[in-house]
């Protein structure tokens, strides 16, 4: 491994407790190696294989010479697995590797074994045995060993050694002579021996690529980095990186760097994908080495917690572990949980790292040992659950009541089923007519009426099968009334008018008050101060009580706050007792508002809003005044000037993309209070525009994956990230899927009710506030799409389909996924509702069938697969053609010696495809018989030569299409007549024709379909005097001495030929002829295609 790029190949990591570690066999001798592997976090027994190389399994060659053992400790829970090598040979030697699985984890070791020589004299005896095959069966027993001495075969009698070179005799001996020296000495394996034999002769080539090669294996971490480094010789030559003999190209992934003559591929983030064969290509030589990816045991980082809870309750064992839809198991008392085996009982929930095992309504049953297992750990908590506990909810008091009145024992417990008993002194209670016992629901009554002397005493309540009493003592009041001499009990005379209402005195905070109290009585009455339970009886001080005769003044100098309260005042003399109560307010200005905050963020405007003044004075707030200031400026601005009654405030007039802040004073019949604190900076600017193309990319039966675009409009603000939002199908209520905005165009919402129709939608948030929100067309059904839909296009369809009018047409197009996807049919992008058109659709494939084709079926067909938001579609052309109509305006243009001069106009209807062509015949009027002219003409104008003088001929033209040609022909509308020779004609004077013309196309551009890879031509016909000049232009841009095309001017017919089609020569090509009278142009498109492999279509 590179330095720091992962673990090295000794460290005990993983499922390995003991790992086989890399040793020097001697040759002819045993070695064993031994693995042992850790199962008590494992699910099911591990599953050992033992390989050589890269992929060759060694227990598919157990045998003599390969033996395995496999042990277990049950105390341990370790498994020990043995390889032994029975008398190494050289084959032996190289690179192994040990892997272990089991469900879904797995880790793996490699080590090597080299191969020493026992003793050198024995070498050359035992030379002789390379090619013999092992085991003492004979020539077909044991394996071939080309490489190795193998042991001697045990023989009856002892031989003497043979002192001879083999291979020197077999190096100097001729090629028809070795088969009699294999069998002299006693070698079997005649094939084995030529290979060694030509490898002895032919010495290894050393690489001329590579100064340093890769190593066999590399081993790394899951998510960690790991760096592959080759040294070529060339520091110039071109190298590639090959992953399972695919290239790799460079990515964030894939990182290439080239330091000097070193080449480094750098794997970033590995992942179980990564590991593979990864081969290093310098021209015509590579090498290659073998990555395997270890991956972290799954860890527990929150415990479990005993739980002790009563019987019907909920209970919840709650575990977070240490990687993100890790499996875990459940046990209790040793015994598994999972959702087979559990029922209804046990319920298994996942969050993120989070599981959670849920039981409903615990009974005495649960009550046990649970444990929690992981690849990486475990732990175990204990469940105890008691029977409910009976809670008294009110208890019976004690009464005193008078002769005759009433009594009345209330309790109330928890259970309303329970019954009890009442008891006296410890005698039960019987009913009678005075005496009755009641029982509604919860609550236990026992009234007594008229209540007597006897009637006193201890009552208890005992609730039935319960530990538990209820008890309250009954006291008979007997009332004696004694004479007094008359005496003038104490009066207060409280003066208190104009403070608001009675008794209360109003003091703004921080003045004096002063309470004068008249006070009447003989003997004079002691006067005693007293707010709450706390007597005041201070003479001097802030808080003081002054009195004199007849009068008691209560004193508090500069008011405060903690003054505020009820105070008593009461006096006593022998005749009785007098008692007030004033309460004293203390008003003040208010506190400044609360929670002052920007809500909403216009272009030029904000809004803020706050919550009034926890303490408001004592005098209701009258409103609030406003001021703002730049941030970082200490200026502040009134906003207005007039009090201010609402709670929410608009500011108008701001400048856009400056930082604002703002305050509030409120305002009460005392005075202004302090300022609030200021609200967060923020700036005048617009919410953004709602997010774009929102859509969904997939669904599992828990979770929805969405991807978006941002707005079209952003706005100075900027975007400060999406919220996202969902709620049932049919309902109104939003719930915000993330707590905290994500700044991502995608993401996963997870912890969905399986099965439910859900609405999403998304909302662009910045220092503005929301974006209008983008909301998905349909609601989505939380399941998991066991395969997205997929459309298998055959290959026939992929380009233009042609059918003849009346022609059957029969399209089977095959698709996929899970669950059976709704199948939609559109023509030219409108739905399909032609019902000349029939559509039958399974589970696999669906079919369009046209009995009788018409003309009007031709066109764009695309066909749609849809599991709810996952969709895809595929276009299909059908093009429905017949024969052409007949050309029109055929007549004889000039007849000259045994010539005449044709021209037409092309046919109205081309049956809907290209012309490609006319047949021109002739007939002489004397006999009506037709001859073919011209087979294959493509201009609309011909010569016909070879006429016989005399005769007077008439010409007919058929138009030739795909289909054929046309059934009527075009008839000339004259004739031509060949005059005979010898006659004296006169002709007129030569007056000479002037032949100037301006270029005009006689035969148009024709849009082309081509594979890429494959050349095309477009062609065109142009005429005109003096010769025009031909510019060839593609999508207006003129096509200069580009090697890549080749432009040809062959009598006026105009060629454009191109090599090489590649995506990048579709477009729109056009040819322009000018000369001084004027100028003419046409045009066309091109289109490439891209062909698929079948491989390729294999991996989609």
């Amino acid at each position: 491994h590179p330095p720091g790029e992962g673990p090295q190949l000794s460290e005990l990591t993983g499922l390995f407790v003991l790992k086989p570690e890399s040793a020097t066999a001697t040759k002819g001798k045993d070695i064993t190696f031994v693995a042992k592997v850790d199962s008590s976090n494992l699910t099911r027994k591990p599953n050992m294989k033992w390989l050589k190389g890269k992929w060759l399994d060694l227990v598919s060659k157990a045998g003599k010479h390969l033996q395995f053992k496999e042990s277990y400790d049950r105390n341990t829970k370790i498994y020990t697995y043995e390889m032994s090598i029975i008398k190494v040979v050289d084959a032996d030697a190289g690179g192994y590797r040990c892997e272990v699985t089991s469900k879904d984890k797995c880790d793996s070791c490699t080590f090597e074994v080299s191969v020493a020589a026992a003793v050198e004299e024995e070498q050359q005896d035992n030379i002789l045995e390379a090619f013999k095959r092992s085991g003492d069966a004979g020539e077909d027993a044991g394996e071939l060993d080309f490489s190795a001495l193998l042991k001697k075969r045990e023989k009856k009698q002892e031989e003497p050694k043979i002192d001879v070179d083999v291979w020197e005799i077999l190096k100097a001996a001729k090629p028809c002579d070795y088969e009699k020296i294999a069998f002299q000495y006693g070698i079997t394996d005649l094939r084995g021996m030529l290979r060694m034999l030509k490898k002895m002769k032919v010495e290894p080539k050393k690489s001329d690529a590579f100064l340093s090669k890769l190593e066999p294996a590399y081993s790394v971490e899951k998510g960690k980095r790991l760096q592959l480094s080759v040294e070529v010789a060339d520091p110039d030559a071109p190298i590639k990186w090959l992953k399972n003999g695919q290239e790799i190209k460079p990515s964030a992934k894939y990182v290439f760097e080239n330091v000097g003559n070193k080449r480094i591929l750098t794997i970033n983030k590995c992942n179980l994908s990564d590991d593979a064969v990864y081969d290093c290509v310098v021209g015509e030589e590579k090498c290659f080495t073998e990555v395997l990816v270890k991956e972290p045991p799954v860890t527990i980082t929150k415990l479990l917690d005993d739980v002790h809870t009563v019987v019907g309750e909920k209970v919840e064992f709650e575990v977070e572990v240490s990687e993100e839809g890790a499996n875990v198991k459940w046990m209790k008392d040793g015994v598994e949980l999972n959702r087979e085996t559990a029922g209804s009982k046990y319920r298994f929930k996942k969050d993120g790292k989070k599981h959670i095992l849920i039981i409903n309504e615990a009974t005495k049953e649960d009550t046990g040992m649970y444990q929690v297992f992981t690849s990486g750990g475990e732990s175990k908590a204990e469940l105890e659950v008691e029977d409910k506990e009976l809670e008294v909810l009110q208890s019976i008091a004690d009464l005193t009541v008078k002769a005759a009145e009433q009594a009345v024992f209330k309790c109330e417990v928890s259970d309303e089923k329970v019954t009890g008993k009442w008891f006296k002194d410890g005698v039960e209670v019987q009913p009678s007519n005075r005496i009755k016992m009641t029982h509604v629901g919860r609550i236990h009554k026992l009234t007594i009426d008229d209540v007597k002397p006897a009637d006193a005493g201890d009552y208890t309540f005992v609730p039935d099968g319960y530990a538990l009493s209820l008890s309250a003592k009954l006291n008979f009041l007997e009332i004696k009334i004694e004479y007094a001499p008359r005496q003038d009990p104490p009066k207060i005379h409280l003066d208190a008018s104009g403070t608001g209402n009675k008794n209360t005195i109003t003091v703004v905070a921080g003045n004096k008050l002063r309470f004068d109290v008249e006070i009447t009585g003989e003997p004079a009455p002691t006067v005693c101060w007293m707010k709450g339970d706390k007597v005041i009886s201070d003479s001097e001080g802030r808080v003081r009580v002054e009195t004199r005769t007849n009068l008691c003044s209560f004193v508090i100098e500069g008011a405060e706050k903690p003054d505020e309260g009820f105070y008593s005042i009461t006096v006593t003399n022998p005749a009785g007792e007098d008692k007030a109560e004033v309460f004293v307010k203390i008003v003040d200005v208010p506190n400044p508002p609360e929670n002052v905050r920007c809500t909403t963020i216009g272009e030029d405007s904000a809004t803020i809003t706050w919550d009034p003044p926890a303490f408001d004075g004592g005098v209701p707030i009258k409103g609030y005044l406003m001021e703002r200031k730049k941030t970082g400026s200490s200026r502040w601005t009134k906003l207005n000037f007039d009090v201010y009654e609402s709670t929410t405030y608009e500011a108008k007039r701001m400048i856009e993309g400056v930082f604002y802040e703002m305050r509030v004073f409120a305002v009460n019949g005392i005075g202004i209070s302090q300022p609030s604190s200021h609200t967060e900076p923020f700036m005048p600017i617009a919410p953004t525009s709602e997010p774009t193309r929102l859509m969904v990319d997939d669904v599992t039966d828990t979770t929805c994956s969405l991807k978006w675009r941002p707005p079209e409009k952003i706005g100075a603000g900027g975007i400060d990230g999406y919220i996202i939002e969902y709620r049932k199908d049919g309902s109104e209520d939003w719930v915000q899927a993330n707590k905290e905005p994500i700044d991502k165009n995608h993401y996963r919402v997870k912890g969905l009710p399986a099965g439910e129709k859900l609405l999403f939608r998304v909302v662009a948030i910045n220092a503005a506030g929301r974006s209008p929100p983008a909301t998905l067309s349909q609601a989505v059904t939380i399941r998991e799409i066991m395969e997205n839909p997929k459309i298998r296009l055959p290959r026939h369809l992929r380009t233009k389909l042609i059918r003849i009018v009346g022609d059957k047409v029969n399209i089977v197009i095959p698709f996929q996924g899970k669950p059976r996807p709704v199948v939609t049919w559109f023509k030219d992008g409108v739905l399909l509702e032609d019902r000349s058109i029939g559509i039958r659709t399974t589970e696999v494939d669906t079919i369009l069938f046209i009995r009788s084709a018409e003309r009007s079926h031709s066109g764009k067909y695309t066909l749609s697969v849809q599991i709810e938001n996952m969709s895809d579609s595929a276009d299909i052309d059908i093009q429905i053609v017949e024969k052409p109509s007949p050309p029109i305006a055929v007549h004889v243009t000039d007849v000259w010696g045994f010539n005449a001069a044709l021209e037409w106009k092309p046919p109205k209807d081309d049956g809907n495809c290209e012309i490609i062509g006319y047949v021109i015949q002739k007939a002489d009027m004397k006999t009506k018989e037709w001859f073919t002219v011209y087979e294959h003409n493509r201009r609309p104008s011909c010569t016909v030569s070879d006429l016989v003088m005399g005769n007077e001929y008439s010409f007919r033209v058929f138009s030739k299409n795909i289909c054929g040609l046309c059934d009527e022909a075009g008839i000339s509308k004259n004739t031509a007549v060949i005059t005979k020779t010898g006659l004296v004609f006169n002709p007129p004077p030569y007056k000479e024709k002037d032949m100037s013309s301006s270029p005009k196309f006689t035969a148009p551009l024709v849009d082309r379909s081509v594979v890429a890879g494959y050349a095309t031509t477009i062609s065109c016909a142009v005429r005109g005097h003096p010769k025009p000049k031909i510019i060839w232009m593609k999508n207006n841009i003129i096509i200069g001495e580009d090697p890549k095309f080749l432009m040809q001017n062959h009598q006026g017919v105009l060629t454009l030929n191109i090599r090489k089609t590649s995506l990048f020569d579709g477009g729109r090509y056009s040819c322009r002829a000018i000369n001084d009278l004027g100028q003419d142009e046409v045009e066309c498109r091109v289109e490439v295609r891209v062909v698929q492999e079948k491989g390729q279509e294999g991996k989609k």
